[in-house]
């Protein structure tokens, strides 16, 4: 236990650090310092510092790692917002804030995970009013309607509702396994269970659609999609799930591409972005450039050129990080996130029951998916999905949701590391 203090306390430290280094050396090259900022810094160093000991008192063989990893992420994104837009570096230090303080909450709820199991129909329900609230009153902003406003805060509701439908789909999985995978209807080539074990498979299929038509957000239809799918093959083990939902989606995908022309415009500039470069493919060209420009160590904080790229602070953001961090920045970016994804299977993979184990391998899908896509669209390597990168992206809901998220899969791991000694 003393071992698990002292790393996870080296690792804090480490991030902190990071914050540090970053606020001094982009406020002193702007000429911007302040003590103000400085003491933002501070406090937050404090704070992660006094939450790690908070959980760790009650939570003596949790995972080390996690906490660590999310102020990690989190103090390059403070650093980069504070370089691409200073007057977004205060709210979005404050919502870490309200991030860390989440967590804590999050891991005292979850140490009773079964029981939170046994609603699984109010999370399930919750998650889908979530979105539904998103898809009549949400507001568009930036292509994708996907936004709430309430007076002066907007948020992401969807950035919520996926964690509610995870826990619904780990509890609901995990009670009809046995079902799943051994089916007794054939149809075709598909054997699959009764029409009524796999109705809210099928209706997490129509949401998706319905996103993808109504709110224009390809990116979190694809997030849902792929995360209801392989937590069904992952309870089942029949990749006739994955196939007969891949068909769905590629029929459901092709239509909605050729009725409606904002999922056609995705598509066309992601396959010839120069077709249009000034124009419609503007953010992914620049975006190329920029890492282009970036080479192996990066131009350097405060001497790229990433504010040419349209909302940079929020989608684009690791592309700017790799022009000015250059590979090696991207490169830690993503071996942080790696690490994170890896540690939440290998909670899976421990964990003591079904529900645990589908939920902690949900969570980590659902991290390893949005990373995937967001950094894939930046990159060209997918169309453009419009979605945050976690702990990163400038935005409220996201930086509480992933903590949130991290929160749970703490919880679920002080289950699990006893059991590895």
């Amino acid at each position: 236990m003393n071992h698990t203090k002292l790393s996870e306390f080296g690792l804090l430290v480490m991030a902190g650090l990071v914050l540090l280094n970053g606020y001094l050396a982009v406020s002193l090259a702007n000429n911007q310092f302040s003590y103000q900022g400085l003491g933002v810094v501070a406090c937050l160093i404090l704070l992660w510092t006094v939450t790690a000991l908070v959980i760790r008192r009650s939570s003596g063989c949790a995972d080390p790692v996690l906490l660590p990893l999310a102020v990690f992420l989190a103090s390059i994104g403070l650093t980069i917002i504070l370089r691409l837009r200073p007057e977004l570096f205060l709210p979005q230090a404050l919502w870490m804030t309200a991030g860390l303080i989440a967590f804590t909450i999050t891991v005292i709820v979850f140490r009773q995970a079964e029981v939170i199991a046994k609603y699984k129909y109010l999370c399930g329900i919750t998650g889908i009013a979530l979105l539904l609230i998103t898809i009549t009153f949400g507001v568009d902003i930036g292509g994708n309607k996907n936004w709430v406003i309430l007076g002066p805060v907007r948020f992401q509701p969807s950035e919520f509702a996926k964690l509610f439908i995870i826990i619904f789909l780990a509890a609901y999985l995990s009670e009809r396994q046995q079902l799943l995978t051994f089916a007794t209807r054939h149809y075709g080539p598909f054997t699959l269970p009764h029409p009524r074990f796999i109705a809210p498979l099928l209706a997490l299929w129509g949401l998706t659609m319905t996103m993808l038509i109504v709110q224009r957000d390809l990116g979190s239809a694809l997030l849902y999609f792929g995360t209801t799918v392989t937590m069904a093959y992952m309870a089942s083990g029949r990749l006739s799930y994955v196939f007969l939902a891949l068909g769905l989606f590629c029929v459901g995908s092709t239509v909605c591409y050729w009725l409606f022309p904002h999922v056609q415009v995705r598509f066309d500039i992601w396959l010839n972005p120069w077709a249009d470069p000034t124009g419609r493919a503007y953010q992914i060209v620049q975006s190329l450039f920029a890492f282009g420009s970036g080479g192996i160590l990066g131009s350097g904080l405060t001497f790229g050129y990433p504010n040419t790229i349209p909302e940079v602070h929020t989608d684009f953001i690791f592309a700017a990080i790799g022009e000015e961090l250059g590979l090696a920045g991207a490169a830690a970016v993503i071996i942080a996130y790696i690490l994170m994804v890896y540690r939440a299977f290998r909670t899976s993979l421990t964990s003591q029951t079904p529900f645990t184990m589908l939920l902690s391998g949900g969570l980590a899908i659902l991290t390893a998916l949005q990373v995937f896509l967001i950094i894939g669209g930046v990159t060209k390597f997918l169309p453009l999905t419009g979605i945050t990168l976690p702990l990163i992206s400038y935005g409220g809901s996201s930086m509480v949701s992933s903590f949130i998220l991290l929160g749970m899969l703490f919880a679920v791991s002080e289950a699990t590391v006893p059991n590895e000694k």
